[in-house]
């Protein structure tokens, strides 16, 4: 309640809660011990000894958070506000596998931590988002196409032998879906994310909170089949708007026509120079992923859908061809005040979520009673 208000006295945490002020007093005593709130001047008095208020202490702890795609990664530590202290990109290779991959992740969270002028012993928890779907209850990586040598690996159990701290893990579309939900959209109960980069991911904000489906599979749009469409997927079925109009499917149907193109980047590079058969496909992608996303507007009747990815946030071709398609094919009530936009996080989209995930749990009431019994912030 103190960090969602800014700031409160006892006497309002006392109206608002309904508990007795002696109540409120000790529970305030302890946050206070384990410098998780602080007092600050408050209101002028209106006779009598001044109030104080009390005000959460972003900086009681960090927390670290990545988010980590197929080739490169954002890493960053965080306090527990959600202010980045230290940030950078790695170059990674997820197919190098979760050993290789995440010792490199370890080792520049450590020199991040020093570059913030923080111990090991102020993370009070980690975040990761990794590029596929995650049995979300365990953290593993469940049969991810592009992650080779990941499913099943216990990624929050790699960490454990080597941070005391909680580690979350989810799929990188969702925390994406965080991220642009808390820094920009919170006002707003219904989002769809959607990352159009190498391939094509939707996460899901419902009632605030991300949807995950029963098993952690819910908002993979990238396997939904186009009509018409015969291309091959790499999940071994054919027509997927992924394997048609993803970053990596531009590309090699760019390579077909001559044009130098091998990743989504190329693709984004080659709109931005204006070029004719790239600024096409993409607009033709954009069309694909519209008639997908008019099913799901009149399934699921969003009040803002958010365009991120390599290539969703980097080109208008794609934004429009989007539009122009959901407001053709959507019933007229579902998008009556339905917002189409380009992420305003950008490529920071899926760290900002990673360090939300993390800081909710570790904010939460039943994670904070158990820090205090462990004298953590002590």
């Amino acid at each position: 309640m103190i960090r969602d208000a800014g700031t409160l006295t006892r006497a309002e945490l006392a109206r608002r809660t309904g508990l007795a002020r002696s109540t409120v007093a000790q529970r305030v005593d302890t946050l206070l011990r384990h410098e998780l709130v602080y007092e600050a001047a408050g209101a002028d008095s209106t006779g009598g000894r001044p109030p104080t208020s009390l005000v959460f202490n972003d900086g009681s702890g960090v927390v670290l958070c990545g988010d980590l795609g197929v080739t490169h990664g954002r890493l960053a530590v965080c306090d527990l506000g959600g202010a980045s202290l230290a940030e950078e990109i790695e170059e990674l290779d997820i197919a190098a596998g979760p050993e290789t991959v995440l010792a490199i992740v370890d080792e520049r969270f450590g020199a991040l931590l020093e570059q913030a002028g923080r111990a090991s012993s102020h993370v009070r928890g980690i975040g990761l988002g990794v590029p596929g779907p995650v049995a979300f209850d365990r953290g593993e990586p469940a049969n991810p196409p592009i992650m080779p040598g990941w499913d099943g690996f216990s990624i929050p159990g790699w960490f454990a032998a080597r941070h005391d701290a909680p580690v979350l893990v989810d799929n990188d579309v969702n925390i994406m879906a965080l991220g642009e939900h808390w820094a920009n959209w919170r006002g707003r109960d219904h989002l769809l994310f959607i990352k159009v980069g190498t391939g094509i991911g939707c996460g899901i904000v419902a009632r605030g909170r991300i949807h995950h489906g029963a098993k952690g599979a819910a908002g993979d749009i990238g396997h939904i089949r186009l009509a018409g469409e015969e291309a091959t997927c790499r999940c071994g079925n054919v027509g997927c708007l992924e394997a048609v109009s993803g970053g990596a499917a531009l590309a090699r149907r760019l390579a077909e026509q001559g044009v130098e193109a091998r990743t989504s980047r190329d693709v984004v590079r080659l709109v931005k120079e204006g070029s004719a058969p790239a600024t096409r496909l993409v607009r033709e992608a954009g069309r694909n992923l519209g008639e997908v996303l008019a099913g799901c507007v009149n399934f699921f009747n969003p009040e803002v859908i958010v365009i991120g990815g390599d290539v969703g946030q980097s080109s208008q071709q794609l934004l429009a061809g989007v539009r122009e398609v959901i407001f053709q094919r959507s019933l007229p009530l579902a998008t009556e005040e339905l917002r189409v936009v380009p992420s305003g996080l950008g490529d920071r989209a899926g760290v900002v979520g990673a360090a939300i995930m993390v800081i909710e749990h570790v904010l939460s009431p039943q994670a904070i009673d158990q820090a205090i019994r462990r004298g953590v912030g002590a």
